[in-house]
């Protein structure tokens, strides 16, 4: 009988150890979080997108809005979408596990579509907004942040762009409530020509998330990504600053290269992550 009892138990302690191998623990110390801007895998719908991120071990994600909530439907994670298709949305990052904390990067027209915006973030429990909104605009998007008591994180594309460089950013949070914030595209500012660690240090105490990218070469716009720790974007470096930093909060894997298999790359770069921050914690 104990003879018996051996291949099952083998199976259930394999499958555990399977199990385990994806789950991405940080070290709570640090108050970092690891996820996927959605966009990663904007071939695919949501519904695919997230079973990608499950399968690697990743528990929170950035929705963007347009993309299909489900393969055969047509209903999209757009922020006019339907109560029904918010149910749909909740329903599918509950079943996977996985977090929504982000959305963007978006913007509103007027101030009807900035509440529209913040309702939708409001419904799914986003934590954050993440958008690049005119320079006019900032005063009203400071207003939903305190009425609905969810921040804003100012995004930055490259050159020449509203948001590109740390200094305007920081000229324009002037006088702004600690709702507002920045999302650091750090992938952006090596097309910019910018050093990370330098804008980092720059921005200290604004900084809410990051848009993590490592790119094959540096201060060009086309440039693309790389698994992280291969490319020139200093990604440890970075790490080592923010730990020096104390900052907490998101980072988004957002790799748009190999758009129709990307998951390894992702799975290589999020490992990558992980061996770092631990070294850091370690104080190594």
């Amino acid at each position: 009988m104990k003879r018996l009892l051996i291949i099952p138990f083998l199976f259930v302690s394999c499958f555990a150890l399977a199990q385990s191998s994806t789950e991405l623990l940080l070290p709570d110390s640090l108050g970092w979080k690891l996820g996927s801007q959605a966009y990663t895998f904007r071939l695919f719908s949501l519904e695919e997108a997230l079973a990608k991120m499950k399968s690697i071990g990743l528990k929170y994600v950035e929705l963007f809005p347009g993309q299909k909530i489900t393969k055969q439907g047509t209903a999209t994670t757009a922020f006019t979408a339907t109560a029904e298709d918010r149910a749909l949305i909740k329903k599918l990052l509950k079943d996977n596990g996985i977090k929504a904390i982000c959305y963007g990067v978006v913007n509103g027209k007027n101030e009807e579509e900035w509440r529209a915006i913040f309702e939708f973030a409001r419904d799914i429990g986003i934590e954050h907004i993440t958008t690049e909104p005119p320079m006019n605009q900032l005063e009203t998007l400071d207003k939903f942040c305190n009425e609905y008591n969810i921040r804003a994180a100012l995004h930055n594309h490259p050159l020449p762009t509203t948001y590109w460089h740390p200094s305007i950013v920081l000229d324009q949070l002037k006088g702004r409530s600690d709702k507002i914030g920045v999302c650091g595209d750090i992938g952006h500012w090596v097309r910019s020509g910018l050093d990370p660690v330098t804008c980092i240090k720059s921005l200290k105490g604004k900084l809410l998330a990051f848009h993590v990218k490592d790119l094959h070469t540096f201060g060009v716009k086309t440039a693309h990504d790389v698994p992280w720790g291969t490319g020139v974007s200093n990604i440890a470096g970075v790490l080592n600053e923010l730990k020096q930093a104390g900052f907490k909060g998101y980072f988004s894997v957002e790799y748009e290269y190999q758009w129709e298999n990307n998951l390894p790359a992702v799975q290589e770069s999020t490992q990558y992550f992980m061996r770092v921050a631990k070294r850091i914690n370690a104080g190594n």
